[in-house]
């Protein structure tokens, strides 16, 4: 029995999806220019203990995932994407300038500072 793939029932050491979902969030934190740091603090952990779920050294746990997939400003499902999609690169200028643009909306507490954000967006729709 090959232990890489197959596992016990019960057991709490990472499989291929833990490794697959690490490799996910590490993408998406590059992707995004944050560090190790800045994540780590937004989630509540360490930026080793970040650096572990990213190797997939550790299991991130289902619990965690979707206060990380807030902070990262993404669909939880994105820790999920097939890695035989396309890769990013593949993807329009403009998708990926939405994601940013979204990445920015959501991580804005202020709803003063929203309303000039959306006031400044429909002034240059015009």
């Amino acid at each position: 029995m090959n232990t890489k793939t197959k596992k016990e029932p019960g057991s709490r050491s990472p499989n291929e999806i833990d490794r697959h979902v690490g490799i996910r969030l590490r993408k998406l934190r590059v992707d995004q220019r944050l560090t190790l740091q800045d994540l780590a603090g937004q989630i509540g952990v360490s930026h080793q203990q970040l650096q572990k779920y990213e190797t997939g050294t550790n299991r991130l746990s289902v619990g965690m995932l979707p206060g990380v997939a807030d902070a990262l400003g993404v669909d939880l499902m994105e820790f999920f994407e097939d890695s035989a999609s396309a890769p990013p690169e593949k993807k329009s200028k403009a998708d990926q300038l939405r994601r940013e643009c979204e990445f920015v909306l959501r991580r804005t507490k202020s709803e003063e500072a929203l309303k000039r954000m959306l006031n400044v967006l429909k002034a240059l729709t015009h």
